[in-house]
């Protein structure tokens, strides 16, 4: 343990914190698209000299479990300060195609550059830009065999050094994507954030100097012994969990886990998972990883800080060739968005096989991926949509939410009205869709919306055919339900519609938890007991 005093830790965590928040708070105010500035679908988050997450923000799950492969991936380059590096492959620290990750090298207040000895530690961001090329308008088709119908595919490339932005690559790269004007606003936002966080973070340096670095390896290992500590509270033994995704075919596919408890350490084993697919559920490696922190942070003290010590008593065992770590150049797009929220749902039933009082009911269990866009005008609206929260042992699961491994916010009416060639006809809760319990699951939201020009809808979304389970005897959700111009469509479709057509989505409601039926009988007792006492 470092020899920092615990006052001097806390100011400089709480800093380092503040720095990713600061990013945050640029990149989304900088941002073109309604997607980044209304929906704040990004991240952002710091990186030590080492490659170790020290901070994030409090954004999106499967964006902040997966930068540090991303980092990894950048520091094999050997960057130096003043460049940055953009990135989006998903075989090497990325998510899915559309979300684009920057990363930055800090150097040294005092300019030093040249090695990756000068680098003070990295500034990172990943946000989900609304299209990125690909076969369909939104990036999100939900046909494919194959990554390269998604859009363009960046490994890691220099597109700025310390003498500015190099604009031959970035308009090679910005060229690639539909509404590439827009693409380049959202990417200038980008770039402020990291400028924000690289002044702040040298700004730190210069107020702590070598206390820095130590607050480091400070901040990680407090980290770690607390998430150690909370590990080795759950019983030790060996659990299980198992569920399924539909297919475009709607066949079955096995999502598996094998979890160890065995003392301050956890073992995640996905064997029996099923192998990767031909369409594009297939949830890149970097994506699993983010599935298997969220959820481990979620059953632990919220106040641990999250950085790269919450994750070292974790161990992960995914085969090759796995839904949950396949091989290029399988299709991603929706591993990303539906197959790691299935992912969590399965992780959740095995924990609550150790102890159901720790574990919540699962969620809807999907994003809800709705992607309405034109060949023509080249508009392009893209939004998960919230749906019903498990319940918990000690409350109602939480309606119309945004669930799992998401963290966006809601495109308001008036936006969508205003950006876009369309009408939001109908926006409410689905009443009824949670399912009973002691504690009831989360309701569901019914949204319909009418395209007002010719336009490609593509539609992601899960649970429509297999309802989100109670536990501890809690009932099942409400499945969802998808309809194009009044007729039911599969949950998963692209297809080209005409000018007035309207496309409604129904999202599942949360399991409940506990028995429901012991909550009426309880509550009835407890209702003679009182009108005994009240009466007398």
């Amino acid at each position: 343990m470092s020899e920092l005093d615990a006052i001097s830790l806390e100011v400089i965590k709480n800093q380092l914190e503040e720095v990713a928040e600061e990013m945050g708070e640029v990149l989304i105010r900088g941002a073109y698209s309604a997607n980044i500035k209304e929906r704040e679908d990004c991240s952002t988050a710091l990186f030590d000299h080492h490659g170790r997450q020290i901070a994030q923000a409090e954004h999106i799950p499967v964006h902040l479990g997966a930068m540090p492969d991303a980092v990894a991936a950048v520091r094999e380059r050997e960057p130096v300060p003043g460049e940055i590096w953009m990135l989006n492959d998903p075989f090497i620290g990325g998510t899915h195609l559309p979300d684009i990750t920057l990363v930055s090298p800090v150097g040294a207040p005092d300019g030093s550059e040249g090695t990756l000895d000068d680098i003070l530690g990295y500034v990172v961001s990943r946000a989900h830009y609304a299209d990125v090329g690909g076969s369909a308008p939104g990036s999100m088709p939900a046909v494919g065999q194959e990554i390269y119908v998604e859009g363009i595919r960046i490994p890691p490339t220099r597109v700025a050094t310390h003498d500015g932005q190099q604009k031959d690559i970035v308009e090679l790269i910005l060229s690639n994507m539909r509404g590439t004007a827009k693409r380049q606003a959202d990417f200038s936002a980008q770039v402020a954030a990291h400028s924000r966080g690289a002044e702040r973070l040298k700004q730190l340096s210069m107020t702590h100097g070598k206390r820095l670095t130590e607050a480091y390896d400070a901040v990680i290992e407090y980290s770690a012994e607390r998430m150690e500590a909370e590990l080795a509270e759950i019983p030790d033994g060996e659990y299980q969990a198992q569920d399924v995704l539909r297919t475009v075919e709607s066949e079955s596919i096995d999502i598996s886990v094998t979890i160890r408890v065995d003392g301050k350490q956890v073992y995640f084993d996905f064997t029996e998972t099923s192998d990767q697919v031909q369409g594009n559920l297939n949830a890149p490696q970097a994506v699993t990883k983010s599935a298997v922190y969220f959820v481990a942070r979620c059953l632990t003290d919220p106040d641990i800080p999250p950085n790269a010590g919450c994750y070292r008593p974790i161990q992960i065992h995914i085969p090759d060739e796995n839904l949950l770590n396949p091989d290029q150049p399988a299709a991603v797009v929706g591993g990303n968005v539906e197959t790691s929220q299935r992912v969590a749902d399965v992780l959740f039933a095995a924990f609550g096989e150790a102890e159901p009082q720790m574990a919540p009911a699962h969620g809807q269990g999907t994003m809800n991926n709705l992607v309405i866009g034109s060949r023509r005008s080249g508009f392009t609206y893209y939004e998960t949509i919230g749906g019903g929260a498990g319940a918990s042992a000690t409350s109602d699961g939480e309606d119309g939410v945004q669930v799992g491994m998401t963290n966006t916010l809601n495109t308001p009416i008036e936006v969508i009205e205003t950006e876009y060639p369309l009408r939001v006809e109908r926006y409410e809760l689905r009443q009824g869709s949670g399912g009973a319990g002691v504690h009831s699951g989360g309701d569901g939201v019914v949204r319909t919306l009418r395209i007002c020009e010719p336009a490609t809808i593509s539609l992601l979304t899960g649970r429509r055919d297999t309802p989100p389970e109670g536990i501890d005897e809690g009932e099942c959700g409400s499945t969802g339900s998808n309809r194009i111009g009044g007729k039911v469509v599969p949950g998963k479709i692209t297809t080209d519609v005409e000018s007035g057509t309207t496309v409604t989505v129904k999202t599942p409601g949360g399991g409940g938890h506990g028995n429901p039926v012991t909550t009426d009988d309880e509550t009835d007792e407890w209702m003679l007991v009182w009108w005994a006492q009240d009466t007398n």
